[in-house]
C-alpha cells in the first residue's frame, strides 16, 4: 500500500474527506496527556475511529513521546502554567445554517472580548459560538481575518475575561520546553508537552494564497484536529505561537505540529483590530534559498541567505538599488538564513515602515539603510 503524507489543519470537520497530498482540516484538538488514566480514556474514544481504519485496511497506532526524563529534570512551574493558561483558552464553533461545520480553539488576548484563531476554523461559517474553559458559551463575530496567514480575530460581549501575555518568539529557541494548549477531539483545555523542534518551516500548507507567509515553529508537543487556533506557550505561560496544522499520514498527530510565531500573530492581530484587515508591506522581490550550487556559483563562504531571483519594477527593492543575484542575510539586525525567515521579518512591518538590510553582492558584504517600504497596493 502506497503511503501519501499529509499536511492537515487541526480542526474538526463533520463533512470532511480524507484527500491523498494537502489537504485542510480545522485543528479541534490537542492531544494525548501523559498519564495511564489519560491514555485510557483516550482509548476508549478512540476505539471507534481505530475500528473504521482498520476496516480500511489503514494501519492506526497510538503515538508516545518515547523521551526518557526524570521527574526532577522538568521544570518545576508546568502545573502552575497550565493552571494560568487554560483560563485563556476557547472552544470555538462555526456554524453554517445552524449546523456545525468545524471545530476549534482560540486565545483570548483581550480582557475585552477579543481572540485570536486561525482563519481556516471560521472560514465558509455564518455564526460562531465561543464556550469559556468556565463553561459560558458566547456569540462571536469576525472583526477580521488574514488567510495569508492563517489568521483570524474574533469579538465576543464580554468583560474581565482571563487573557494571555504575549512572549516573544524571536527568542525561543530549539529545545526548549513548550505547553499546547486547546480542545482536540473536543476535550475541552487539553495541556500537552513538547520542545521546539525547528524554527521557520515552510510546509507549503499556504501555498494557494499569494503573498502567503509560513514561518512555522515546528514543535513535538501533541496536537490533533480541534487544536486549530490554540496556544503554543513556553514555560512560563506565554504566548510564542498559535497552533495551525501537523505533518501526518493518518489524519492524526505522528509527532510534527506546527504554529504561527506570536511576534507575526501580534502584528496581524493589531492590524485586524486598528483596521479590519492586515496592511501589509513587501520589499517587491521574488526569492528563493541559497543552496549547495547556487552558493558555488557566488562564492558564499556558507550555505545560507536569500537569493533575489528577481526586482519588481517600481518597488522598495528598485528603489533601494538591490539587484538580482544579491543574497540577502540580515534584515534589521537579524539573521535571514532562508526564506521563511526573510518573509517573516517583513511580513511584521507596514507601509511606510524602514529597515536595513545586509545582502551578499560579488562576494562582498554590502548594507542598505532606511529602506521605505511599500505596501501590496
Amino acid at each position: 500500500m502506497c503511503k501519501h503524507t499529509v499536511l492537515t489543519f487541526t480542526t474538526n470537520n463533520p463533512n470532511m474527506k480524507k484527500l491523498s497530498g494537502i489537504i485542510i482540516l480545522c485543528v479541534l484538538t490537542t492531544a494525548i496527556v501523559s498519564t495511564s488514566i489519560t491514555y485510557a480514556l483516550f482509548n476508549k474514544l478512540a476505539k471507534n475511529s481505530i475500528a473504521s481504519n482498520q476496516a480500511q485496511g489503514v494501519q492506526t497506532k497510538f503515538v508516545k513521546n518515547d523521551i526518557n526524563i526524570s521527574p526532577s529534570s522538568l521544570p518545576d512551574d508546568f502545573v502552575t502554567t497550565s493552571a494560568r493558561v487554560t483560563p485563556a483558552i476557547v472552544n470555538i464553533v462555526s456554524l453554517t445554517n445552524g449546523q456545525t461545520r468545524s471545530n476549534g480553539s482560540g486565545v483570548i488576548v483581550g480582557e475585552n472580548g477579543y481572540i485570536i484563531t486561525n482563519n481556516h476554523v471560521v472560514s465558509g461559517g455564518s455564526s460562531y459560538e465561543v464556550t469559556t474553559n468556565d463553561k459560558r458559551t458566547f456569540s462571536a463575530t469576525i472583526v477580521g481575518v488574514d488567510p495569508t496567514t492563517d489568521l483570524a480575530l474574533l469579538k465576543v460581549d464580554a468583560q474581565n475575561l482571563k487573557t494571555l501575555d504575549f512572549g516573544d518568539s524571536d527568542g525561543v529557541r530549539v529545545g526548549e520546553w513548550v505547553l499546547a494548549v486547546g480542545n482536540p477531539f473536543n476535550l475541552t483545555s487539553t495541556v500537552t508537552l513538547g520542545i521546539v523542534s525547528a524554527k521557520a518551516r515552510n510546509i507549503n500548507i499556504l501555498s494557494a494564497q499569494e503573498y502567503s507567509v509560513e514561518s512555522f515553529i515546528q514543535t513535538d508537543a501533541v496536537v490533533n484536529p480541534g487544536n486549530s487556533g490554540g496556544a503554543l506557550v513556553d514555560s512560563s505561560g506565554k504566548l510564542v505561537g498559535i497552533n495551525a496544522a501537523i505533518l501526518t499520514e493518518t489524519g492524526s498527530y505522528e509527532g510534527y505540529s506546527f504554529a504561527i510565531p506570536s511576534n507575526l500573530v501580534r502584528k496581524v492581530i493589531n492590524d485586524l483590530k486598528e483596521y479590519g484587515e492586515v496592511r501589509r508591506a513587501i520589499l517587491g522581490i521574488r526569492i528563493s534559498d541559497v543552496n549547495e550550487t547556487i552558493a558555488q556559483q557566488l562564492n558564499l563562504d556558507s550555505v545560507s541567505g536569500v537569493l533575489i531571483d528577481s526586482i519588481n519594477k517600481n518597488s522598495s527593492a528598485e528603489d533601494a538599488g538591490l539587484r538580482a543575484g544579491d543574497v540577502i542575510v540580515e534584515v534589521n539586525g537579524k539573521a535571514t538564513n532562508s526564506t521563511p525567515e526573510l518573509q517573516e521579518q517583513v511580513a511584521r512591518l507596514r507601509p511606510g515602515s524602514r529597515i536595513d538590510l545586509k545582502f551578499i553582492r560579488n562576494g562582498r558584504l554590502t548594507s542598505k539603510n532606511d529602506i521605505v517600504l511599500k505596501g501590496l497596493d
